[in-house]
């Protein structure tokens, strides 16, 4: 419940991996705020907070984010919803005047998972958080998660750094899928259909041409549609945009993921093991 001097964990990164976080701090009762670009590109869209941003609110395993102003921050928490907020720079951290002056931000989670190293935040905070390659902690951060499938997938490191980015998806590689050029995505397909082996997804036009070339997305192997960027985006060739489960479950669509959930933990360990932010929040 909000009052005055409140104090949240605030999550850069509203994607699966980051959504995964969200839910697990919410679960065990720490207050939040998400953080998103004005056009995110989650691909796991069913399972990714930063859907909030396109379509007002969003509920995932039964817990609601709601696209909100900072004015509104208050109402969000009161209603037990996640408030996401538009704000690239996280400049929600900078000392505020008016309705967020009750806020504080003891714990920072970087989970954009930018995979280099991230800019400076708007001001030093008592514990930041980095998940995945880019960060090095005592460096650039306090403590940083590996993302990495694997056995250490999940650790905290208090120094040094994660697994270094591998450029490749985990599993089978052409379950990814890629814009074929520049242009605007149209899916014609949904999150959680079947699909087989040669269909077509999804088309990319390009936006500029009189006579606008159409490009199709088709799928590389049958399953299940497990994500897609969000419809009438711009993409850049080569940006990945969709991904089919062979599994063929349409439950793991709406489900955050064993590795989303692994890493919500490492998180809640981490902010746990410092008592003066345990005690903050």
């Amino acid at each position: 419940m909000h009052n005055n001097n409140s104090a949240l964990v605030l999550l850069r990164g509203g994607g699966d991996l980051a959504s995964g976080v969200a839910l697990r701090l919410h679960r065990a009762g720490f207050q939040l705020v998400i953080t998103e670009l004005e056009r995110p590109l989650a691909v796991r869209r069913s399972v990714s907070f930063a859907e909030t941003v396109y379509e007002g609110q969003h509920t995932i395993e039964g817990v609601t984010g709601r696209l909100v102003e900072p004015e509104g921050l208050p109402a969000a928490l009161e209603a037990g919803e996640i408030p996401v907020l538009i704000d690239p720079d996280a400049n929600i951290l900078l000392p505020p005047g008016g309705a967020m002056s009750s806020f504080l931000f003891p714990a920072v989670i970087d989970a954009r998972l930018i995979k280099q190293p991230p800019a400076p935040l708007p001001i030093p905070v008592p514990l930041h958080i980095g998940l995945g390659p880019g960060f090095q902690a005592g460096v650039n951060c306090h403590a940083v998660i590996e993302t990495r499938r694997s056995h250490t997938l999940g650790r905290v490191y208090w120094t040094g750094t994660t697994q270094p980015d591998s450029g490749q998806p985990e599993g089978d590689p052409r379950r990814v899928l890629r814009a074929p050029a520049d242009g605007i995505l149209s899916a014609k397909t949904k999150i959680g259909e079947h699909v087989e082996a040669g269909q077509v997804v999804a088309v990319v036009s390009e936006q500029y041409s009189v006579a606008s070339q159409q490009y199709s997305v088709v799928s590389p192997l049958k399953g299940m549609l497990r994500g897609l960027l969000h419809d009438g985006l711009p993409v850049t060739k080569g940006l990945k945009i969709g991904d089919v489960d062979p599994r063929d479950d349409p439950s793991a669509c709406f489900l955050v993921s064993d590795k989303a959930l692994a890493i919500g933990g490492a998180v809640l360990e981490a902010i746990l093991t410092k008592q003066e932010i345990r005690d903050r929040l």
